[in-house]
């Protein structure tokens, strides 16, 4: 509780105990007077004992005689007062006949201060009480009636600052926002050929690549004022409460321009109208119509920028995106290979590192990774060498960290059996050796048959530069090391197992993808199949309209079964011919559990390794115990790009 409510409930404990104290002394009589019942008045006038009476109203004030006691425990000469009716003849037939002194009184009026403290001290103080209350919960002392007010936050010059220097592998979005940056320091270098600032900028890209990091570098080198907030900090339960908080951050902006606004993750209030949820008088749709007014109406916003950052580009509304109110929309796409050296750089500083760690070749088996992905990785590589006791952080220790980011922990308590372990083993080896003699494939980084997150054996492809089309001849022998796994359980024990659901379902989805969207058929030809529908509100596919006939439908479920037939047959053709190398790799795999590229190559010539260590120990997995764990699905959210096959 803040100082100035802690007064003022003191203040109105003080004035209800006086209001109490003046109403108890107002009530009650003076001690000295003895109470009487009014047939004891009767009584002692009779016996004319009463040496004078005062009557005011109903009340008999009076003093007895020296002489005279009416109780043994009333001394004599005591005053009294008794209530009784005014107008009595026997009380006024006995007072006439006695020698008491009679006076009449009128009713007693209370002072002015006294009337005033009792009757209206209360109602001001609770009235008061209430204004003071009302006010500092408007001035932001709570919530219960701060709704219209907006939420954002104004950046402190003393807290700890991001600025650019601290932003890598998203060169080309750094340098538009350097841009917008040297407007707001500089306008006249702008606006001298009569140019104007953008008005909005949003970012987009994929979770994890640095919108926000960028939004609080912005806010780091502006030198301007600060304001940030979320876009679910907009909508209430209570109807007109984001337009309001609409109106309230612009007429903030305002008094602080020139200014920075940035928006986090604004499909929360900029989704597309009309979606049929809610009706019209939806409060999204409201204050979205209030951003929209803000951000470019009859009102003039000048100095105030707006920055918005978003995953979701596709479900915003046209009117949000027009020039005008977005101006500018950057794309932060995931970083390449000398952009994740950078973001390499940049994390790495706060760790101690060995002089050998490369962090180029880090970033080189890294592909499709975040920048939120690669600080993952160089945070767990520091804990696990720091699990270790180790002094620095060691190349291998980024090599685990790597693969647990990728695929889940090691899952050294699971327990399989050697036939299991020999399956799986043969399962990997077809991969491996399929990815290898197609040429044109990703070479094989390593395959590992300890069981990972939800996986019991990997064969891992790493590409030698970022790829981002893909060729149909690729696309088919991917979906033929797909299909090596099948093919090597087939070949080795005559018999599939479930351990490769996951490799068919890959292999299926990629070979539709080719037929359906990509155009990659020689009997259906460069046309699209199906068109996907999404909710707005759900911001994914929920259906798939069928927009070709039923012939059609048959020609591509025909073609679909054959590109993955075909590419099978390919793979099993290729794993019978190289039966050798095949079984020389699922033994390493069952000596080793781990083998990399190089040791693969050197199977593949025939060489044998170089036996062991003696002092290795086995993992767990290898220990004979049943177990029904058989998933073959990746963790969800494994980043993407770098292409992993398994066996469950």
């Amino acid at each position: 509780m803040k100082s100035s409510q802690k007064t003022l409930a003191l203040w109105f404990m003080i004035a209800l105990l006086i209001v109490t104290t003046l109403h108890v002394w107002r009530l009650q009589p003076p001690q000295k007077e003895v109470q009487i019942s009014y047939s004891e008045l009767l009584a002692a006038l009779e016996a004319k004992g009463v040496e004078s009476v005062a009557i005011q109203d109903e009340t008999y004030t009076g003093k007895f005689k020296p002489e005279y006691r009416l109780r043994s425990d009333i001394q004599a000469g005591s005053q009294f007062t008794a209530v009784g009716p005014l107008y009595s003849d026997k009380a006024f037939e006995l007072l006439t006949s006695s020698d008491a002194k009679i006076e009449f009184q009128r009713r007693r009026e209370s002072p002015f201060w006294q009337q005033f403290l009792i009757s209206w001290l209360p109602m001001l103080l609770l009235f008061g009480f209430f204004f003071f209350s009302m006010k500092q919960i408007q001035m932001g002392g709570g919530r219960a009636m701060s709704f219209g007010r907006s939420r954002a936050r104004l950046l402190v010059e003393n807290q700890k600052k991001v600025t650019f220097e601290d932003v890598a592998g998203i060169d080309e979005a750094k340098e538009e926002l350097e841009e917008i940056i040297e407007f707001l320091k500089d306008p006249k270098k702008f606006t001298r050929l009569g140019g104007r600032i953008p008005k909005g900028v949003l970012l987009m890209g994929a979770p994890g690549t640095g919108k926000t990091l960028l939004a609080r570098a912005i806010a780091g080198e502006a030198g301007v004022p600060f304001f940030s907030i979320s876009g679910s900090d907009f909508v209430e339960m209570f109807v007109g409460v984001g337009a309001a908080r609409v109106r309230d951050l612009f007429e903030q902006g305002k008094k602080n321009a020139p200014c920075i606004v940035f928006i986090d993750e604004i499909d929360a209030v900029g989704r597309h109208r009309g979606a049929g949820l809610g009706g019209g008088h939806d409060e999204r749709e409201q204050t979205l119509n209030q951003l929209l007014v803000e951000m470019d109406g009859f009102e003039s916003n000048e100095g105030v920028i707006i920055i918005a950052a978003t995953n979701r580009p596709d479900v915003l509304d046209p009117a949000l995106l027009r020039p005008g109110r977005f101006d500018r929309r950057i794309v932060v796409p995931r970083p390449d290979v000398k952009g994740r050296e950078g973001i390499l750089k940049i994390h790495t500083k706060r760790i101690t590192m060995a002089e050998r760690v490369e962090l180029g070749r880090i970033a080189r088996g890294t592909p499709g990774f975040s920048g939120a992905d690669l600080e993952a990785v160089v945070n767990e590589a520091a804990l696990l060498a720091a699990r270790q006791n180790k002094a620095m952080v060691e190349m291998h220790d980024f090599e685990m960290a790597k693969d647990k980011v990728l695929m889940g922990s090691e899952r050294k308590s699971l327990m399989i059996t050697p036939e299991e372990k020999r399956h799986t083993a043969f399962h990997e080896a077809g991969h491996a050796l399929v990815a290898k003699l197609i040429p044109g494939t990703d070479p094989v980084h390593k395959v590992s048959i300890i069981p990972r997150g939800a996986a019991l054996g990997v064969t891992q492809q790493l590409p030698t530069d970022d790829r981002y089309t893909q060729s149909k001849s690729f696309c088919e022998n991917n979906i033929a090391v797909l299909m090596g796994g099948r093919a090597a359980e087939e070949i080795v024990f005559a018999q599939p197992t479930t351990g490769a659901g996951n490799d068919i379902e890959r292999a299926t989805e990629l070979a539709r993808k080719m037929v359906c969207e990509w155009g990659m058929s020689d009997v259906l030809g460069p046309l699209a199949f199906g068109k996907r529908e999404e909710m707005i509100f759900l911001g994914k596919e929920i259906t798939q309209a069928k927009d070709y006939s039923d012939t059609t439908a048959r020609e591509i479920d025909a073609e679909i079964k054959r590109i993955v037939t075909t590419n099978y047959d390919r793979a099993h053709q290729l794993l019978i011919a190289n039966r050798k190398s095949l079984d020389a790799m699922a033994e390493a795999l069952l000596e080793r559990e781990v083998i990399d590229g190089d040791q693969i190559d050197r199977l593949i010539r025939g060489e044998r390794l170089e036996p062991m260590p003696m002092h290795t120990v086995q993992s767990p997995a290898a220990q004979p115990a049943p177990t029904t764990a058989r998933s073959s699905e990746l963790p969800a959210g494994a980043p993407v790009g770098a292409p992993v096959t398994g066996k469950a």
